[in-house]
């Protein structure tokens, strides 16, 4: 029962994002303008090219702060529960917290937190 289950569970999904898509696009107003195809940032007018390269350093100091974050959010149920884990949640968090030590040296020995 459990791969059945899993395989309705698969086809519902897929079948509720499929006709949310169809819904949006089936009732979505279209009516094209060109001021709605200009590039927007911020109310200014853009000056120059809109497709530009940004530097690879951005998205290194992004994926720095998504790392950190997404840290955040898995240890604070573990915070919560502390006292009902025991010591194996805590060696298992040091190993977690440590993993991520080394992917912040990394980054720092490549100069990913220093701002262009």
């Amino acid at each position: 029962m459990g791969s059945v289950s899993l395989l309705l569970l698969m086809f519902c999904g897929l079948f509720f994002a499929a006709l949310a898509i169809g819904l949006g696009k089936a009732m979505s107003v279209k009516k094209p303008n060109p001021l709605k195809e200009e590039a927007y940032e911020c109310g200014i007018q853009t000056e120059g090219a809109t497709w530009i390269q940004f530097h690879v350093g951005y998205y290194l100091f992004a994926l720095v702060f998504l790392l950190f974050d997404v840290e955040i959010a898995f240890m604070y149920p573990w915070a919560v529960a502390f006292r009902s884990v025991g010591v194996v949640a805590l060696v298992e968090m040091l190993f977690f917290v440590l993993v991520l030590f080394l992917g912040l040296l990394y980054a720092y020995k490549k100069k990913a937190l220093q701002w262009m």
